[in-house]
Formats: C-alpha cells, structure tokens, sequence
C-alpha cells in the first residue's frame, strides 16, 4: 500500500515530506509507548502515535520507518517536523482515534496477508 493512499483513508493532513507520499509500505503498528516500538516492533514502516515529542521521530529513524500519523489531531513542533525532513520520513496528522486507524489501515489490507 502507498503512503498516499494511507493519507487518503485516514483523511490525514501531510504535514512535511509530501514528495515522499508514493513509498509503497507493507507493514504498520500502533503505539504510544516508544520502548515498546524499540522492543517489540520488526520491519514496520508507519508508526502511528498520540505521543508527541521528539523521541518519537527518533525512535522511527532507530528502526528505518518512513512514515509517522498523529492521531487524535496531536501536531509535532517544529524541531520535530525538521528532524523529520532531516530523514527523510514523511509526518502526517489525522483526527482519527489510534484504534480506529488502525483498524481502518489493517482491513484495508495493510499487513493482512490472507495466505
């Protein structure tokens, strides 16, 4: 799935690295604790978050993630949007609850391989 069409199901606001949008991602989690990310989470591309503080970009760049969703309209400061451009990872802001993105990205398809 693109990133662009996450955006898109998400009604979410991209807020930097927009000319990255058209990365394809086959994977996703949802979680607001960051030591949890760092020690549970494997090969996922897009995290999405209520926790906003500049751990969180840092945390996606430790584990080569390319894409970051606020939910609940949370919105990054600025020192974290450059981090991010630093990164190149694209940020994006939805007002959608954290449970309900992601349900809405897994029955999508995203990370729901039916083998």
């Amino acid at each position: 799935m693109k990133i662009s069409e996450i955006k898109d199901l998400l009604d979410a606001k991209v807020l930097c690295c927009e000319d990255h949008i058209d990365r394809e991602v086959y994977s996703a989690c949802g979680c607001d604790l960051m030591s949890d990310v760092l020690a549970f989470v494997k090969d996922q591309a897009v995290l999405m978050t209520g926790l906003v503080n500049p751990q969180v970009i840092r945390t996606a760049v430790m584990m080569d993630m390319v894409c970051i969703i606020f939910v609940r309209s949370k919105t990054p400061t600025e020192e974290m949007l450059q981090l991010a451009r630093d990164n190149g990872i694209v940020i994006m802001q939805s007002d959608k609850r954290l449970y309900e993105a992601c349900g809405i990205i897994y029955s999508s398809g995203l990370g729901n391989k039916k083998d």
